[in-house]
């Protein structure tokens, strides 16, 4: 059963259960629609693959790395479900970059690839907006991937039982397929890329590793709407508007 964080009419915050029938509470359910979803998750950090589908690593000019490419967000970026992500004002590229989310559900360090699954909360859909003006320019991408807003998760964390090991991975905006792949065509795979980043650094329980985007990323425009959709988990939904 998929986890979700929602605020209630009466605003406070809950953990519940996605169903069917909608959000189940205690002994009450939630039309999805008449509240507010939260973050599925409140991360410490998120850290970020970079190239890890060979065919974004072509499009974007780059070599295929021979470990994995890693990088953070902070919290600061994290958004949530039907938000609206307001860009960096005087940009000419921000862009869309679908991903599937892993959950972490315990405090971990040096964690070997064949022990992974077992600090694995779940599975979560993530669009990775990325600032290209900035990041093309700058070595840490402080600018480029940092900024408020530039990681809309959920709607929910997904057990991972439920997240198939081909899922596909899609993206809409404004209705139109613009990104659609599968989990299969990774690089690394979730366990290789704990195991790397475990040898460097302490995992949080409801940290979110963001394992790379496939092919097809492109730009964000005032009054866009997303939307990443993943085998197994649903899809996460929001808007985009311009300072």
């Amino acid at each position: 059963m998929s986890h979700v964080r929602f605020r209630d009419p009466a605003g406070y915050t809950r953990d519940g259960l996605w169903t069917d029938d909608g959000i189940a509470f205690a002994d009450d359910t939630y039309d999805p629609t008449e509240v507010d979803i939260l973050p599925p998750t409140d991360p410490t950090k998120i850290v970020c693959v970079g190239l890890n589908y060979a065919d974004h690593a072509e499009e974007s000019g780059m070599e295929i790395p021979d470990r994995p490419l890693l990088f953070l967000k902070p919290p600061n970026s994290v958004a949530g479900h039907g938000d609206t992500i307001t860009l960096p004002a005087g940009k000419e590229r921000v862009e869309y970059e679908a991903e599937l989310g892993v959950v972490i559900g315990q405090q971990c360090r040096n964690v070997a690839a064949e022990n992974a699954e077992a600090v694995i909360d779940g599975y979560t859909c993530v669009n990775d907006i990325s600032n290209r003006d900035d990041q093309m320019v700058e070595q840490n991408w402080i600018r480029g991937k940092a900024f408020d807003g530039s990681a809309p998760i959920g709607p929910v964390v997904a057990p991972p039982e439920a997240v198939p090991d081909d899922a596909t991975v899609e993206l809409r905006l404004n209705g139109e397929i613009k990104q659609r792949s599968s989990r299969s065509e990774f690089i690394f795979s979730v366990p290789e890329i704990i195991e790397e980043i475990t040898a460097y650094l302490t995992l949080e329980p409801g940290d979110v590793i963001i394992t790379g985007t496939p092919a097809g990323v492109g730009p964000l425009s005032d009054g866009d709407q997303v939307e990443v959709e993943i085998e197994g988990i649903g899809t996460l939904k929001h808007d985009v508007t311009t300072e």
